[in-house]
């Protein structure tokens, strides 16, 4: 039976035909979602694709976080659904409380684009088995809102636990805490990201690396084992 991997779009979304296509190169069913439809149309997983979702008004993901189709995502993903949140999407994840802490404005106050270097910190979630902990991966980085905060006492029990999936390397792109890329709920089948792996798994475009197509080779490995 084919994987089915759906990715949702919102009003603003950008990168949602990419991650179509991602899903599609790495060997899975591609089911485009629509923000105001509830029904997740039997897809295996989940991808929320960046982009700036209603403008960025409020908070980049503010608003998106109460469409409709993220009631029925919120209840799948408590029940062990894997999602994984990109760039906007990872806002998204983190104002409806689906990962701890939230997204500010970078610390520089610049949008910024660019090849970004990352070490694999957590190769155990639904999205990363295919990667080495310690491992390292360059993919497209485009944030505005890209700086991840979390109080102290929250940033301690995500060390503490592993869930870290991502840090930067070679200097901090936007003031992130911790040098923090990305994270992991508990369960390991929700995970958020900034930087932007669907943009490299071809090598004619994006970083011209594959770097980025473990996440979704991973995905369809653990949804095929289950």
């Amino acid at each position: 039976m084919t994987t089915r991997i759906g990715v949702v779009t919102f009003p603003g979304t950008l990168d949602d035909q990419d991650a179509l296509r991602a899903v599609r190169i790495a060997g899975a069913e591609p089911v485009s979602l629509w923000h105001r439809d509830k029904d997740l149309h039997q897809v295996d997983a989940v991808v929320l694709a960046g982009g700036f979702s209603y403008g960025d008004y409020l908070r980049a993901g503010a608003i998106s976080r109460f469409s409709p189709v993220m009631e029925s995502l919120i209840e799948q993903a408590k029940a062990g659904m894997p999602v994984l949140g990109i760039c906007n999407g990872f806002q998204i994840l983190t104002e409806a409380h689906l990962l701890p802490g939230a997204m500010l404005r970078n610390n520089h106050l610049h949008f910024i684009c660019r090849d970004q270097k990352l070490r694999v910190e957590n190769a155990g979630t639904a999205w990363t088995s295919d990667y080495s902990a310690g491992q390292e991966i360059s993919v497209p980085l485009k944030n505005m809102d890209g700086r991840y905060t979390a109080d102290e006492r929250t940033l301690d029990e995500l060390e503490a636990e592993g869930r870290v999936a991502f840090r930067y390397l070679d200097g901090n792109p936007n003031g992130s805490l911790r040098d923090i890329a990305g994270i992991t709920n508990a369960a390991g089948n929700i995970v958020g990201l900034m930087p932007h792996p669907e943009h490299a798994v071809e090598p004619l475009i994006g970083t011209g690396r594959t770097d980025g197509l473990g996440f979704f080779t991973s995905i369809i490995k653990k949804l095929v084992n289950a």
